[in-house]
């Protein structure tokens, strides 16, 4: 394996170049290149999946381990983790070129970063992917949870999706109390899900119990099937119709960018609050939604129990914890729910400065990572509400009846 580091001169041609740490461009097996990008380790290691995906060509994957190492250091910050942002992009097809080998030789990469990047699986990679990376660095989590019994951290593995959607949930019962004052209850109110895969079947299942109307959408008709079956009494329609449905709040977690010049117009909600990444297509989309009085909830904020889970396991397993967590299942969930605290902050801070949401979660990041802010401490913050969901000690969803 042959790598190099990518210099200033050349990464000042990229839009997303934020004055990255590192930027190192490996030689895999079989030619394949790869990227890890180190953005920010201020706060500490550098966490952030691994995607594998056939980009059209390396200025592309360099543009887009930029920009989302960067969305890593700031989802990192909020989430109230002593942890920094980095990932690593592969320039393969998922489904033709990848190998065990392949995987253990990105393992490779990752260990010369000696720590300061730990990676996890994202879209193009699994578990499974993780397992074969973890034989050549011990810097990797989201390992299966068969991997970790018996080491005392097994009920922190697993897949993450369930606690993605947790913190949707407590993030949009947030907007709800704070869009219509006193009132943060779902039930009555009508949201419009857009993808109804892993973490947003999941989402869907939360405000169903809520008592909330459903409209669903999704480009997989099998999905669809399996969603209607499971949620029941739920509308749906077709995936360009679900901008315009009248609704409460429009919950994205699909694709990227689908909030845009096109969709904006559409839209007829008080808040936009769902699991999808970079659902702005451009910055200026925070303040055209602002201008249309709709409050959004910055997706980096509210879809962050993925990482943090993943990061509690790293945690446990490197014996890493400077801010003395209580590396348990408990602890673990809890921080989850006090994505709710964030969400309320960020929007009571919006609203008293009169910018975008989006803007204002932007800032309060950089307060910590680049000014030194202290983190939450997530121990002293109370989420207990009526209603909440709760979960099982294997990471599934018991729905509260």
């Amino acid at each position: 394996m042959d790598f190099n580091d990518l210099n200033t001169e050349f990464l000042n041609e990229f839009d997303s170049y934020d004055d990255h740490q590192c930027v190192r461009r490996f030689v895999l097996e079989d030619d394949i290149i790869a990227f890890i990008a180190v953005h920010n380790t201020n706060l500490g290691p550098a966490l952030g999946g691994c995607r594998m995906k056939p980009y059209a060509n390396e200025a592309e994957a360099i543009n887009d381990v930029l920009r989302l190492s960067r969305g890593m250091t700031y989802k990192n910050a909020l989430a109230a983790l002593p942890l920094g942002g980095g990932k690593a992009v592969i320039i393969a097809d998922p489904q033709t070129q990848k190998t065990p080998e392949l995987m253990q030789a990105m393992g490779a990469a990752v260990e010369s970063f000696e720590g300061d990047y730990v990676t996890a699986e994202d879209s193009g990679t699994t578990e499974e992917d993780m397992v074969e990376m973890e034989k050549f660095t011990g810097h990797v989590t989201g390992l299966p949870p068969q991997m970790l019994e018996g080491s005392e951290y097994g009920e922190l593995g697993g897949n993450p999706s369930p606690l993605t959607a947790l913190g949707c949930y407590h993030g949009i019962k947030a907007a709800v109390k704070a869009r219509y004052k006193n009132e943060k209850k779902l039930s009555g109110l009508t949201v419009a899900v857009q993808g109804v895969g892993a973490v947003g079947l999941e989402l869907a299942q939360l405000l169903k119990q809520d008592g909330a109307t459903l409209v669903i959408t999704d480009i997989n008709e099998d999905g669809l099937a399996v969603a209607k079956e499971k949620l029941g009494d739920v509308k749906i329609v077709p995936p360009n119709d679900i901008f315009s449905v009248e609704a409460d709040i429009f919950a994205p977690n699909a694709m990227g960018g689908a909030l845009n010049d096109y969709t904006i117009q559409q839209l007829k909600v008080d808040i936009i609050a769902g699991a999808a990444n970079n659902q702005l297509l451009s910055a200026h989309h925070d303040k055209a939604l602002l201008d249309k009085n709709i409050l959004y909830v910055p997706d980096y904020v509210i879809n962050s129990g993925g990482v943090i889970c993943v990061g509690y396991e790293y945690f446990r397993k490197s014996g890493y914890n400077p801010q003395d967590f209580d590396i348990a299942r408990d602890s673990m969930v809890k921080h989850v729910e006090n994505i709710y605290q964030t969400v309320s902050e960020i929007i009571a801070l919006a609203q008293d400065k009169s910018q975008p949401t989006g803007e204002t979660a932007d800032r309060l990041a950089e307060d910590k990572f680049l000014n030194g802010a202290a983190l939450a401490d997530i121990n002293d913050a109370d989420s207990n509400e009526e209603g909440q969901a709760s979960f099982g000690s294997n990471g599934g969803t018991r729905l509260v009846q």
